[in-house]
């Protein structure tokens, strides 16, 4: 089938003073986090992209639209709400630090399959739908550009390790063991029988030989 890159959006004001932004408004890059995302679509610019989707949160739009400028041919750009950032509920807007105390913290950390976000939704909720959004768009991309085309999904590092798990094929409780930096690369390769990774959370460099020792 297609394959996917999964894009984190780069850093923000709220990650650097360690805030859960969920999905509150206004979120942008800051300047690092749009030097960040500035690298990684001059790598990524190696690669043709046949679709760029994001997540409708202005992160994951202005992360998008560098990757979608640094490439020769302007690719599809659809904005997919499956891949938003998790519906973190009352816990949106406070202090990682101030979390971190809460009861709910370690269940999050260790049986995050358990973890319902109060005034939120599951965890499992979340894979669920971000999963959903990758394969509805892997099949149309693979349906309108062929097995071979590369397509990019810029979205949150949740949603992101929710989808590397998945196609690790390891127990959804081993979570927290995965990661995605702000502008990391992971790469998925679905087929009928499963998923392949072939990189989880890079910082872009060497994507399009990669790809090319992969096709081969």
């Amino acid at each position: 089938m297609a394959t996917v890159l999964l894009v984190r959006h780069g850093r923000t004001d709220a990650n650097a003073r360690g805030v859960l932004a969920g999905r509150a408004g206004g979120v942008g890059l800051d300047e690092v986090g749009r030097q960040q995302a500035l690298r990684t679509a001059e790598r990524l610019g190696a690669v043709r992209l046949v679709r760029v989707v994001s997540s409708p949160l202005m992160r994951c739009r202005q992360t998008a639209r560098l990757v979608i400028e640094a490439q020769g041919e302007r690719p599809e750009a659809p904005v997919e709400r499956g891949l938003t950032e998790a519906d973190y509920g009352d816990w949106q807007g406070r202090p990682i630090s101030e979390l971190a105390r809460e009861p709910l913290w370690q269940v999050v950390q260790s049986r995050p399959s358990q973890a319902v976000f109060p005034g939120g939704e599951s965890m499992l909720a979340m894979q669920a739908r971000a999963l959903a959004a990758v394969r509805r768009h892997d099949a149309a991309v693979e349906a309108a550009f062929g097995p071979g085309a590369v397509w990019a999904a810029v979205t949150h590092a949740d949603l992101i390790k929710s989808v590397l798990i998945d196609a690790q094929g390891r127990p959804f409780d081993e979570f927290q063991q995965v990661a995605a930096a702000p502008a990391s690369v992971s790469v998925i390769r679905h087929h009928a029988g499963g998923a392949r990774v072939l990189a989880s959370n890079s910082d872009g460099a060497g994507l399009a030989r990669l790809l090319s020792e992969a096709e081969r």
